[in-house]
């Protein structure tokens, strides 16, 4: 009894199975999946189990679909939606094979057909074939990345090539650069060497140079006694060498002494100073250029003496007036000079005597203080009549050094005594060329003052001669800094005078010694009588009728430019100040119209606020 029922439960549950998996009422279900032909994804002869999505590798892209129907005379129509674009013609074969399936999502949908009655659509399984994976998410996140680096390398690389490419032309066009750079600075030599700086940058700018008017220049003219001659008895080549050596020291004589050479005729050879930069010294320094070329000369006829050798002997004259400087012409430039100062110049010379320099009355009356110079008395001159004519012999004896040719420190003082008028005369085109327009204090008129109120006190006070010329150098230059800084001036100022000092002849002890008595006043140091006597320069304005006046321009200018915002309280700082002040020097105190209290009562009254 029991055996029975057992088996009777067992074909049951057979049946049942059966109809999960064929389908209920006998619908049509899937038999079996196959993968490529070889594969078995699903059959039902294992009893494999039924999923509702199978995720296939991209591989396995040829299914054969085999489907079942309890109705053998059932006919079937298939639809694989993802591939198909319309139902498979009717068939009574319950298969449907699909070849080379691309990757994606797909769900095979089955109709029947019985007793010419056709049923729903049917959805049976639905499977996704994954894609390769160089065309998953992760590949193409990575052909980005790839492609990225790519463009970027690709990138780097073409502007690398660029660069070296620019680099390439760069080093070309800076060879090309530096060679016409080169030639640039050959021409300008070449032409510097024919003209004045000044006038061949003139004419390299506008194509042509301006003749220019100058009131003080000495012309100096030399020529070889009895050239004609020599040239006669004298092997040409040789007399050409000979010539070239005196001129080559002539050159460098009129170089040494920042002279003009304009040019040579012959034997014939002519310089001038104060052109083209206008000078106080151009008299002295011409005399002091033909002591020297007369000393070479004189060494030179004791030489060819010695060797039995005919010597060369030259004379030289100078004069001292105006003259017309230019160029003309437009091809073989040369720089000349005109004017009655040149054909003076030239009588000069003529009317001389061999190994003697001979100047006019004019160039005697600015050298006679630094020269031994021998009268001649009135000379006829070819359609001049009769001049004033001067044999220079030599340096006075207390001006000259050991070997009585050369200058001594007395002598060179007292021409930077000259040259320093010639200086400030630069500096004050400087100054007020660039001094603007709010410093109402610190304008042109005051740097004037200090200069001359410095001059004034060291000469009174008795300062050396030396120490006097540092302290005008420092004097001159110890405001320039404001201009740059006004808050700290100081370094800006000693630059100023360690560029333009030179210009002028001043060495590097004078300089120094500016640069102490700047730097000692600013840092308030007055062990030296030097910072005493241009601190008393400066304050000069403190001891004057009209301080108060002139005291509300340093307000007005000290506050254009730190911006005071009381100036009350500014007045007070300067009361304090004018009512302690005591200068320095007695010279000082005794020009002085009123002390520092007197000056503090009449700021008061001036100001009747700051009480």
């Amino acid at each position: 009894m029991s055996k029975t029922f057992a088996i009777v439960l067992l074909l049951v549950l057979s049946i049942g199975q059966l109809e999960s998996l064929y389908g209920q009422d006998g619908s049509p279900c899937i038999k079996r999946i196959i993968l490529n032909y070889d594969s078995v994804l699903f059959d039902v002869n294992r009893g494999d189990q039924i999923l509702d999505l199978y995720i296939l590798d991209n591989k396995h892209n040829n299914l054969f679909f085999e489907c079942f129907c309890q109705d053998t005379l059932c006919m079937f129509s298939f639809y694989l939606e993802g591939n198909d674009d319309k139902w498979t013609s009717w068939s009574r074969h319950p298969v449907k094979e699909y070849t080379n399936l691309e990757p994606g999502r797909y769900t095979l949908l089955i109709k029947t057909m019985a007793s010419e009655k056709e049923s729903d659509e049917l959805e049976i399984t639905t499977l996704r074939i994954k894609p390769p994976f160089y065309l998953t998410p992760v590949a193409i996140v990575i052909y980005s990345a790839c492609s990225f680096l790519l463009v970027f390398v690709l990138f780097r690389f073409l502007l690398s090539r660029q660069k070296m490419k620019q680099a390439h032309l760069e080093s070309i066009i800076h060879e090309r650069t530096e060679e016409l750079m080169s030639e640039k600075e050959k021409t300008e030599t070449l032409l510097a060497n024919l003209l004045p700086k000044d006038t061949a940058d003139e004419i390299m700018l506008k194509g042509k140079a301006s003749k220019q008017k100058y009131n003080f220049v000495t012309v100096l003219f030399s020529d070889i006694q009895g050239f004609t001659r020599i040239a006669e008895e004298v092997n040409p080549e040789i007399l050409i060498d000979e010539l070239d050596k005196f001129f080559f020291h002539f050159d460098s004589v009129v170089e040494k002494y920042n002279i003009e050479k304009i040019k040579t005729i012959g034997d014939a050879y002519m310089c001038a100073g104060g052109i083209p930069h206008r000078n106080r010294t151009n008299p002295l320094e011409v005399v002091l250029a033909a002591l020297e070329m007369q000393e070479y000369m004189n060494n030179l006829k004791k030489e060819q003496t010695a060797r039995g050798m005919k010597f060369w002997d030259i004379r030289i004259g100078i004069h001292t007036g105006t003259v017309v400087a230019g160029v003309i012409g437009h091809k073989k430039l040369s720089y000349d000079i005109w004017g009655d100062t040149v054909n003076t110049a030239s009588r000069m010379e003529s009317s001389g005597i061999p190994g003697k320099i001979n100047i006019s009355g004019v160039t005697y009356e600015y050298v006679k203080d630094f020269f031994i110079c021998e009268y001649r008395g009135k000379m006829p001159v070819k359609y001049k009549g009769d001049l004033d004519m001067y044999f220079v012999k030599g340096i006075r004896p207390e001006l000259r050094g050991k070997d009585k040719a050369e200058p001594n420190n007395v002598f060179i003082n007292k021409l930077l005594a000259i040259k320093i008028q010639d200086l400030e005369d630069s500096y004050f085109d400087w100054y007020r060329e660039k001094v603007p327009d709010d410093f109402v204090f610190h304008n042109l008129k005051f740097i004037k003052n200090i200069c001359t109120q410095t001059e004034l006190l060291a000469t009174a006070e008795q300062l050396g001669e030396e120490k006097i010329l540092g302290l005008r150098l420092a004097a001159l230059f110890v405001k320039s800094g404001l201009l740059t800084d006004y808050n700290n001036p100081v370094e800006h100022s000693v630059e100023k005078l360690k560029e333009m000092a030179p210009e002028f002849g001043f060495g590097s002890s004078y300089i120094e010694h500016a640069v102490s008595i700047i730097r000692d006043l600013h840092a308030k140091r007055t062990e030296m009588k030097e910072v005493k006597i241009l601190l008393d320069a400066i304050n000069d304005y403190l001891g004057h009728v009209d301080y108060p006046e002139v005291i509300e321009l340093l307000y007005e200018e000290e506050n254009s430019r730190k911006g005071y915002r009381d100036k009350k309280e500014w007045y007070q700082s300067e009361l304090k100040r004018i009512s302690i002040h005591e200068f320095y020097t007695d010279t000082a105190k005794l020009l002085r119209s009123y002390n520092g209290e007197e000056q503090a009562e009449n700021l008061k009254r001036y100001n009747k606020h700051i009480r």
